[in-house]
């Protein structure tokens, strides 16, 4: 498989600045006729001919969900590197760099380190069948298993049961963050059938740490822990977090730590946060004193996760007074939890606010959009760039529009945003979303 739809970018491999490497990911893209296809066969054949490096790892906090994977993996990193652990981490997908997948102990990859690393996967797989993601996979177990650390933040590409990286056998800790609708040509069309996927990373008398869910999703998670002898720590019910006073409370059977609220904005992720605090003490490998779940979150660094952009040749295109916001967010869920934060902004600050929108066509776009009836003043579309599964800028406007928006196409976010400023008189609140190929672009933009 290639991990979620999003994670390999047609054309997008790498950046255009990434050396060897580049030529190296566009012939590994070749590989495999489809981008998704979920089976373990081949990379378990492939890891087998590298001489098992999945064997080798360090202790691993496996990650999978719908919305949030990402962010609790940054928060997990942040918080053990601030406790004097050596990380590695493993995200799908990059937004600028191939090269911001694969973190060893602490440091993204080298150009060098990767290029001999993928040279060596593609030597040993030869002209065998295998899809991208599967082999960038294995070059990153490869790089993990020879590179040392004390743990490993390994985070889900598509699904759980069939990706590639649950092969796996015993990690130390796996999590599953909010399941909603995605990528259901994959995982199924119903929320037990999507959570039972996820839950296919639960493992014999691992403990599994699991965020709320909608009741179909539990039964499934539950389900499949009492299958498999995975006890569960679950949001709500054994563990609480919530927002008190500008700070963070996380309580459990272990007691109850007053905490600064994190750096990442977002009322989503106070709950983020607390299942990373939830999966570090579900295991007894690492004893994290206060002050590292307290400077982990104040320091966590997760780039397109409802991020202002201050500065750079986009932004200036707007005056001091408006804002600019960027959210990789592609499916309903996320719509939700996004224009749930621009409500709390309109609270705190009125502003009109315009959406830029661009997606890939495997998503819901009216899905997405629904959320943002009534709070939205405008939506354009643009079509994302280079990208052979973008949807029209055109299709998207005709979603906006069923769904009562007032709407307009833009032949870029440069062009939308010169013809906001160009209509605004007043402060406006701008969010660029919907996919993070469009997120990965913005950023290698706005430089």
């Amino acid at each position: 498989m290639t991990g979620p739809t999003d994670a390999a970018p047609a054309g997008a491999a790498a950046a255009p600045d990434a050396g060897g490497s580049d030529r190296v990911l566009a012939r590994l893209m070749a590989l495999h006729p489809k981008r998704i296809d979920l089976v373990l066969d081949r990379v378990h054949r492939l890891l087998a001919a590298l001489g098992h490096p999945e064997q080798a790892l360090p202790p691993v906090f496996h990650v999978a969900g719908t919305n949030g994977k990402g962010s609790v993996c940054a928060n997990l990193r942040a918080m053990l590197q601030a406790s004097g652990a050596r990380v590695h981490v493993y995200t799908s997908p990059h937004l600028v760099r191939f090269h911001e997948r694969i973190r060893l102990a602490g440091d993204l990859i080298s150009e060098d380190a990767l290029l001999a690393l993928l040279e060596e996967c593609e030597a040993a797989n030869g002209d065998a069948p295998i899809t991208f993601f599967e082999i960038t996979t294995a070059a990153a177990f490869l790089a993990f298993s020879r590179t040392p650390a004390d743990a490993l933040v390994l985070e889900v590409g598509l699904g759980g049961r069939l990706d590639a990286t649950n092969v796996v056998d015993r990690p130390l800790v796996t999590v599953i963050t909010p399941v909603s609708y995605d990528h259901q040509a994959f995982l199924g069309d119903t929320l037990a059938q999507i959570a039972g996927e996820k839950a296919g990373i639960l493992k014999p008398g691992v403990p599994a740490v699991v965020a709320a869910q909608e009741p179909d999703a539990m039964r499934a998670i539950e389900k499949r822990a009492r299958q498999v002898g995975a006890p569960l720590t679950v949001e709500g019910r054994d563990f609480e977090v919530r927002e008190e006073g500008g700070r963070m409370v996380y309580e459990d059977a272990a007691g109850l730590l007053d905490l600064p609220r994190p750096r990442l904005p977002g009322h989503h992720q106070v709950s983020n946060a607390g299942l990373a605090i939830a999966a570090l003490r579900a295991q007894d490998r690492f004893a994290l004193p206060t002050r590292a779940y307290e400077r982990g979150l104040v320091r966590v660094e997760w780039p397109a996760r409802l991020q202002r952009l201050t500065r750079g040749p986009l932004v200036e295109t707007l005056t001091s007074d408006d804002e600019v916001w960027l959210d990789g967010g592609h499916n309903p869920a996320a719509g939700a939890a996004l224009a749930g934060e621009m409500a709390a902004m309109e609270d705190a600050r009125p502003m009109p606010l315009h959406l830029v929108v661009g997606m890939i066509n495997t998503k819901d776009v009216g899905g997405f959009l629904a959320p943002f009836a009534g709070l939205a003043r405008t939506v354009t579309a643009v079509t994302i760039p280079g990208e052979e599964a973008a949807v029209p800028a055109a299709d998207i406007a005709a979603a906006a529009l069923a769904h009562g928006f007032t709407t307009r196409t833009a032949d870029s976010v440069d062009d939308a945003l010169r013809r906001l400023a160009r209509d605004g008189n007043d402060p406006q609140r701008v969010l660029l979303c919907g996919s993070l190929y469009l997120a990965g672009q913005i950023l290698r933009a706005n430089s």
